[in-house]
């Protein structure tokens, strides 16, 4: 049986699509059908059911992907490593939002970069969460961080870590509230306030008011500004309270610059997710970057 048909086939299956795997694996779609009916002509049994969206496998073809996969896979590490072990560097592409990937990822692939000899190039572009899926799946990128859980076997997610949303606004609005004013009153306190946001439906916000107050907030945004550091910044600056990420306020808290408005016995939280296409963690450069921002995770809070 021809490897290179098997390799389609088991791309298309993780796919679930003629298209999306002709474009992993660098095919026009006439020639990946070709390249399965020759397959099934072979076999003498269908391998996928053709739907207006995509194609589902038939039971043949879940059990000979099952059986065929992980040699493939084991085929492509030695590719990739080479007969006699040794690594060749290859580039890493990394797609994600851009604060956190820019504030926690990226350094900490730079560090390990730094630090092994084994080190890989490294590529960074920064998009919405479906952009980054949508540009991993394509196979722009090898590995997405997104705040979105991808459905469909094309892509495997694994849990990163969860980040926690502070309620925050410079002295000056704070001072105005007044000590224990928020928690007596509840959201009311905050109806008048300006707000700054990332977009105009204001999702960091309506997500805290939600967990928080069991709310929807009544303001809309008095400055809106798509990256949630110039948030940070303008509320800094006393432009009007914000939600933002712990992590990236813990500096400005410290120091005083934003005071936390509120500190709510369960604050809402974020789960973000690490993100390849499936059987791509054969690949050594790309298990290294994932086994580390796995293992750099556990300590983010």
């Amino acid at each position: 049986m021809d490897l290179a048909l098997l390799r389609t086939f088991v791309t298309v299956h993780r796919a679930g699509s003629f298209t999306r795997a002709a474009a992993l694996l660098g095919l026009s779609q006439p020639a990946v059908t070709s390249q399965i009916r020759t397959l099934e002509r072979q076999l003498g049994r269908p391998l996928f059911l053709r739907q207006a969206r995509g194609v589902t496998p038939t039971s043949i073809g879940d059990e000979l992907a099952h059986k065929a996969a992980p040699h493939l896979d084991a085929l492509a590490e030695i590719a990739e490593t080479g007969l006699d072990g040794e690594y060749t560097p290859r580039t890493l592409h990394l797609a994600g939002p851009p604060e956190f990937t820019a504030e926690r990822a990226l350094p900490s692939l730079a560090t390990m970069t730094g630090q092994d000899g084994r080190s890989f190039a490294l590529r960074a572009s920064f998009g919405t969460a479906e952009d980054s899926l949508e540009g991993l799946a394509a196979g722009h990128h090898d590995l997405a961080i997104s705040t979105a859980r991808p459905r469909g076997s094309l892509l495997t997610a694994t849990a990163l870590c969860d980040e926690e949303h502070v309620l925050i606004a410079a002295p000056r609005w704070a001072a105005r509230l007044g000590p224990g004013r928020l928690r007596r009153k509840g959201v009311q306190a905050l109806a008048h306030l300006p707000v700054v946001e990332v977009h105009e439906s204001l999702p960091f916000v309506t997500r805290y008011w939600a967990t928080v107050f069991d709310a929807v907030p009544a303001a809309s945004g008095t400055v809106v500004v798509p990256d949630l550091r110039a948030v940070l910044s303008c509320a800094r600056a006393g432009a009007g309270l914000a939600v933002v990420p712990r992590y990236l306020t813990a500096p400005a808290l410290a120091r005083g610059e934003v005071v936390a408005l509120l500190e709510p016995a369960v604050p809402p939280l974020r789960t973000y997710f690490l993100v390849v296409r499936t059987g791509t963690l054969s690949m050594p450069h790309i298990a290294r970057a994932h086994e580390w921002l796995l293992r750099a995770g556990t300590g983010w809070d």
